[in-house]
Order: C-alpha cells, then structure tokens, then sequence
C-alpha cells in the first residue's frame, strides 16, 4: 500500500476540520498560567465540587488558585525544584489536581499511579520517575509505600522517597514515620513563606513555559511494564484547542470526575479541556454513589471506555428485565421509534414530520427515563476510547438521545487523535481527524499520525522515543487500521497482532474478542487462532448472567457456580453463534471455555484500564489453551484462593469445553433486543 496523508483543511464558521498547528500556535500560557486567569476573570465561579458527608463542598477559582499557590510554596519548602516529578497516588480529589497545578507552577512534573497499583508496578512507576515527594489519598496509599520502605531497607537499599504527604488522615493519626506529613501542613508552610515572600513564587509561575513538561502518563503496558510519556502544556492545551473548535466547550458546562487522573483520559478532558475553558469538575462521594451523584449533577460532558457504556446498558437491561409487562412494551416501542430515528441520523437523512412526533412521545415515556436514571439527561456530548465498542452498544445509546463519540489516540498523543462529528456518525469507525491532525498509513498498514499534540519522548527511554517518533515527526501507533469509504478510520488492531484469513481478509484477535464481547453477557473474551481452530477463553459478566439466571429460576452460589451452569453454557454458545454470523467461515469461533473465574488486574491479567495482557493469559492459562486446541472434552485447572486473613486454599476445578460444531440452535430461539438480556 502506498503510503497516504490526510491533512485537515482550515476550519470555517460551521466548525469544520483545522489544519495543523493553528491551536498550537496560540497555546502561550501553562496550565497555572491558565489557572491565575480563571482566577482574575471569574473569582467567584465554582471551579471544582467535591461531595463530603452528602453535601456537595464548592471550591472557587479563587480559593482553587490560593491552594495551588500555597502547596506550590510548601513543596519548594520540601525541596522541589524545576525539573523533578512529583508523585500522586490516590483516587481523584481536588488535592490531586492542586499537587499537580502546584508542581507545575514551580517548573517541576506529576506523574500519576493508579490507585489500585500494587507491587513491581508500584515499584516500577516510582523508581523510573525517581520521584522524592509523593502525594498520596489516605491510609490505604500509605501503608503501600510504608511498606515498600520497610522492604527495600531490610534488603540494603536506599528508598528514595524523602516525604510523603497524605491528603486524607482518617486512620493516620497514630502513624509516626518522620517522612509522613499531612497535606495541610504543607499549606499552611507555604502559606507562612508566601506573607514574607510572594514574588518568588509569581517569578517561578512567570518563567513557565508551555514547552515545560507538565505531565508523565504511563502507557497502558498491555505486553510490557508501563512506560512514561512526557507530555508538555502546549501538547495537552493544543490538544483541548483543536477539540474545543468541533465540540465546544463553555464554563457553564459540568464534568463528573470518575475515571483516575492517572489516565490520559482524564488529563485531557479534566485537566487541560477544564483549564482551557473555565469547566467545572465535580468529585463523587464514592464509588457507591457514582451513578447518583451524577443524576444530581447533570453532567454536560463526558468521556469512559467502553467498560463504563457497557456497563450502563447492562444496568438497562437488568432493571428493563425486572419490570413489568406493560412497562417493557411501553419502552420496546419507544426504543424502536428512537432507533428508527437514530438510524435516519447516522445516514445523514431527516426524520419526517410524523415520525419526529412519535420520537417526541417515545421520548417522554420510554428514553428520557433512561437517561435520567443514567445521569445523562443534560449530555451534550460524549466520548468513548481506549478499546473498540460494540456497534449495537453505540447504537443503543444514539437511539436513547445520547450523543455518544467513538475516539481514537493514544497516550503519546494526548489521548485524541482521531473523533467523531456531530453529523458524521459511523457505529464501525473512531471518525476523522480532528483540526491539527495529519494521518497516514505505511505500507504495512500502520496508523501513524502527527499534530503538535505528539508527545516530547518516553522518560529516560531514548531508544524507545526513536521508535516512537521519526525524524519527520510523524507517530508510530503501531495500530493497524484503515480509510473506509467514507473517509473513516476503522482501527483493526495491535500492527503485531494483525492476520490474514484464507479469504485475505485483515483480522486480528481481538477484532474476534469484541464481536463476542458485543454480547451482554460476556464481559472478557481471549481469542486463540494458531491452532487447528479458532476458540475462546470467555468470562462471564455476573450482573448480566445473574439478571438473566434469575429470571429463569436457576439457582446458584458463586461466580465459579454459575459458570459451570450447562443452561449458562446454552445461553454463551447462541450468543457466540450469533456472532459467528458477522465473521468469514475462516475465523469463526469453533470451541469456547467459560473461565471459573473472572479476570483481575492484580493477578496481572488486564491492565489497570482493562486491556487483557495476552501474553499472561497464556502462560497462565497454557492447560486450558492446549486442551482447546487438542479436541479434548474438558480441563482440570488448579485454582489458590486467598483468604483476607492471608490463608490460601488450593483446589481443582473442572471445566468443560464447548464444541460448536454439536450445538444446534434452537429453533424457536429469538433474537434478543439490544436493551434485555432476555430472549
């Protein structure tokens, strides 16, 4: 294939395509720079909310702008200079935004942990950042790093963190390691050094430059340990500028905050898209009250994997299940209106009088509903990425009146890349470039892409830069993908993981994954094509399976219990012959295993954002894999519980192994609507 460029011509008044560098080019002020402005203009507008004890606690930019200065001043106290990285560990607070606005303003770099991080990824993050300050949430974080401590000096090492600092200190208050400091207490010295010394600090914002590394996200490290990208403030403002000029954003707007700013997901809309624009950021009470926080709020905006979607419709489906006759045909028929509707939008067409009346109906009785129950009522727009999602799971969503996105970057291109327009939806495609953004394909047909958003280099990693980055500045996704006929990219996969049917047609593994993860049923799926036959490791989405194993009256006790179910068994084979319609002959699932348990990203088998880890899966789960292959009629896996008082438990499990080629479809078997698990 030869190799081919799109550039996006100028932007007009309807806001069209932008064409490299015009964001860029205006990107004159850092993120703290930005922050004072907010601070100037608008002093007494809400700048983050945070809910405590069931009341929501307002933060203004003014307050917002004083608490960045104050810890900026009190981490220089500790000895933070131009050029270092400051650690955060913790679910998301205002203090983790006001550590790293503060670190910034000093010239110096957070680099975010998942708050889930255990163990040699934990070790890994804060060892490769070198990092001597760490801001840690609570008792939790702390006890991790404490631990970590103990461990490294009982084997004659040297820990390297000077002073870690808690913003939570419920459990804390007997703890007496001197490099323990509550939050506040680094305020208040900043405070006390700001009344005799406040130039210094404005000399160090003013010396800020947007070529300054402002923060080091990890890669997602599906087949390695995470790597640290250096992204600066003009790659992540650039980024909010060309996204702001098709999908703007106005400070009236509000953003829910649920995803770890650890992830470029939430720096790019949270951090840079909110600093650029004056949004609002609000912080739920707890995971628990996620969903009704979110009612209360009415977010404008949005942006999830497909994890969080599919997760919403599996929500849809339990409670549309769980009603009544009358209340499941009242929404059956709405949704059918609203998808005809939806239909009409995505072919570039207008609805007709009639039918928009009748949409106006099925609104108020069957789809406004669902999006308030979801929290989605005021949405103006939202995105997922990260991974593919399922064509019905999208549709589904533009059927209920949600203006869902598809999106496609990457960490070292500040998450976007590549999105959907308003007008110009493909339920098959991530959409077209946005403003700024130039795409071209090798000729082995690999994504490569360049915009001022390209990162500046993996830290302390030249080599893998080199890779990364060519000397024309174009980056290397080492995706596969392609222009549809529609101007569209369609990503396929990993280049590395990209095969060739008998038939030549292009697939991957994973393109065969999510087709059987497009069932609401299934919540992971590892696919195995070097075989004699294509077969599955599948594990099954309990809330979904649970739901359904109710309504039929099938008892069971645990996960491991309902997987071994035959009628459970019955219910995946359909649901995998159904998606074996949508594949060519030579790639169709032949022989799935339902997995006796489900996996876990602290046993390394999906990544903190839930990308399975293929390669742990086959060496972990070889037996299993050879005994698909081999014809066999069943497994015997050996499987160690632990206990929480640190007892283990090792123990054989059965498992049986599904052949397709026996499984007849029954004839009077319905094709389930997208919003029930029933049939």
């Amino acid at each position: 294939m030869i190799p081919r460029t799109i550039e996006t011509p100028p932007a007009d008044s309807a806001g069209g395509r932008g064409s490299q560098g015009n964001a860029a080019s205006s990107i004159t002020e850092t993120m703290p720079q930005h922050l004072r402005n907010l601070a100037t203009t608008d002093p007494t507008g809400v700048a983050m909310q945070e809910k405590r004890y069931g009341i929501w606690q307002p933060m203004t930019w003014q307050l917002y702008y004083q608490r960045v200065r104050e810890f900026s001043s009190g981490l220089a106290e500790l000895g933070v200079i131009r050029g270092d990285i400051v650690a955060v560990l913790g679910d998301n607070r205002p203090e983790w935004l006001i550590a790293e606005l503060a670190a910034q303003t000093l010239g110096a770099s957070v680099v975010g942990i998942y708050p889930t991080s255990i163990g040699d990824e934990l070790t890994h993050i804060l060892e490769s950042s070198a990092a001597r300050v760490v801001v840690a949430e609570d008792q939790e974080q702390v006890d991790k790093l404490l631990a970590l401590k103990t461990a490294q000096e009982a084997a004659g090492l040297a820990f390297g963190i000077d002073t870690i600092v808690f913003y939570d200190p419920h459990g804390l208050e007997q703890y007496t390691d001197s490099i323990l400091l509550d939050f506040t207490e680094v305020e208040a010295r900043g405070a006390r050094a700001l009344a005799t010394n406040s130039d210094w600090l404005d000399s160090q914002m003013s010396q800020g430059d947007v070529d300054d590394i402002a923060v080091i996200c990890t890669t997602s490290g599906t087949t390695s340990k995470p790597k640290l990208a250096y992204l600066s403030h003009a790659n992540l403002l650039s980024m909010a500028a060309n996204l702001d000029s098709i999908d703007p954003i106005t400070p009236n707007y509000r953003y829910v905050s649920i995803l770890p700013f650890a992830w470029i997901g939430e720096q790019m809309l949270a951090v840079a898209c909110g600093l650029l624009k004056g949004m609002a950021i609000s912080f739920p009470e707890d995971a628990s009250t996620q969903r009704a926080d979110m009612r209360e709020i009415g977010p404008d905006i949005m942006f999830a994997p497909p994890r969080i979607w599919e997760s919403m419709l599996s929500e849809v489906q339990v409670r549309i299940d769980e009603a009544g006759k009358l209340k499941r045909a009242v929404f059956g028929w709405g949704y059918q209106i609203s998808d005809r509707i939806a239909a009409e939008a995505a072919s570039g067409r207008r609805a007709g009088t009639g039918l928009k009346m009748l949409g106006k109906l099925a609104n108020l009785v069957a789809t406004r509903p669902i999006r308030e129950q979801l929290g989605l009522t005021r949405m103006k727009r939202c995105y997922t990425g990260g991974a593919p999602l399922g064509p019905d799971v999208f549709r589904f969503f533009h059927s209920i009146g949600v203006n869902l996105k598809q999106i496609y970057g990457q960490t070292e291109i500040c998450g976007i890349a590549v999105v959907h327009r308003d007008d110009d939806i493909s339920y098959t495609s991530v959409g077209t470039p946005i403003p700024g953004t130039e795409i071209r394909f090798s000729a082995d047909h690999e994504i490569l892409l360049r915009s001022s958003s390209v990162f500046r280099g993996y830290h302390r990693n030249p080599e893998a830069t080199a890779e990364a980055v060519d000397t024309d500045g174009w980056l290397h996704t080492s995706d596969a993908g392609y222009l549809d006929e529609h101007g569209h990219l369609v990503v396929v996969d990993r280049l590395k993981d990209v095969k060739f049917a008998a038939d030549s047609t292009m697939f991957s593994n994973a393109f065969i994954e999510n087709k059987l993860k497009f069932s609401p049923y299934v919540e992971e799926s590892v696919v195995f094509t070097d075989g004699a036959a294509v077969t599955a490791i599948i594990t099954l989405d309990p809330s979904t399976v649970g739901a359904w194993a109710e309504h039929a009256k099938l008892p069971y006790t645990t996960y491991t219990d309902l997987a071994a179910k035959p009628e459970v068994f019955d219910l995946v084979a359909e649901e995998i012959v159904r998606a074996n319609e949508d594949l060519s002959e030579a790639i169709r699932v032949s022989r799935f295993v339902l997995l006796h348990k489900q996996f876990d990203p602290d046993d390394d088998e999906i990544t903190r954002t839930r990308k399975v880890r293929r390669s742990v899966i086959a060496q972990r789960y070889g037996p299993i894999i050879d005994a698909l292959d081999s014809g066999a009629e069943d497994v015997t896996v050996d499987s160690t519980i632990t206990y929480q008082d640190g007892t283990t438990l090792s123990r054989e499990i059965p498992l049986r192994i599904y052949d397709l080629s026996t499984y007849t479809m029954p004839t009077d078997a319905a094709r389930r609507q997208v919003w029930s698990g029933r049939k």
